[in-house]
């Protein structure tokens, strides 16, 4: 993993080519804590589709007493929606215990919150951080397939479990919510713009720092 000095170097080498990406697009707490989890395995087109569907009604109240049919149909364009049905729901369950009150949430530390994320049936590690982060403003640096594949391909060493490479991160960045959050939005617009399973080198404001290392991790 590249020193402090790198980590930020590449940080804002990203924020310079694309400016502050203001990430992660939601309303409310409570509809970024939905498009996490819609967004498993699917386009972010394809969330916003789901999202428009629950327009006037993405409330918690509204997911936890509407049906699941209902609930899958209305979120079908995310892709295993009665997966995600069954997900939305439990995480709703979770939130009821701070009352639907982001505030109240935030109240409690960051560690306890995502032992508790990690404790709802389909929320995996990159889907708590990415609520801890962006809906509750606790600092855990969301490590993604685009975040593995950036760092791989710029030299960096990928070896150990999720929560490795999250601490290695962490440890070479300053503990700052807005960094965090930029950081990771700035990785996810490079891997779309230049860094994609097949890269486009040429004018890749990183193309200096990078080894090419091609082959994805």
């Amino acid at each position: 993993m590249p020193d402090k000095k790198s980590l930020l170097e590449i940080y804002e080498t990203l924020l310079k080519t694309y400016g502050p990406r203001n990430w992660w697009p939601a309303k409310t707490p409570y509809e970024m804590m939905v498009g996490a989890i819609l967004t498993q395995n699917t386009s972010w087109r394809n969330v916003e589709k789901a999202i428009n569907n629950l327009k006037g009604c993405l409330t918690p109240e509204f997911v936890s007493s509407v049906p699941n049919e209902e609930l899958a149909l209305l979120i079908r364009s995310s892709g295993y929606h009665n997966q995600k049905a069954i997900k939305l729901k439990s995480l709703t369950e979770w939130f009821g215990k701070y009352a639907y009150c982001a505030a109240s949430a935030k109240k409690v530390d960051g560690e306890i919150l995502r032992e508790e994320l990690l404790a709802i049936k389909g929320v995996g590690r990159e889907t708590a951080d990415s609520i801890l982060t962006y809906a509750l403003d606790k600092p855990f640096f969301v490590v993604d397939a685009y975040t593995k594949r950036i760092l791989y391909r710029l030299g960096c060493d990928l070896s150990g479990s999720y929560d490795d490479i999250r601490t290695k991160i962490e440890q070479g960045i300053p503990n700052d919510l807005y960094i965090y959050n930029e950081f990771h939005a700035l990785i996810v617009e490079h891997a779309k713009r230049y860094c994609m399973k097949t890269p486009s080198c040429e004018g890749c404001p990183l193309e200096e720092k990078c080894q090419k290392r091609i082959i994805d991790t």
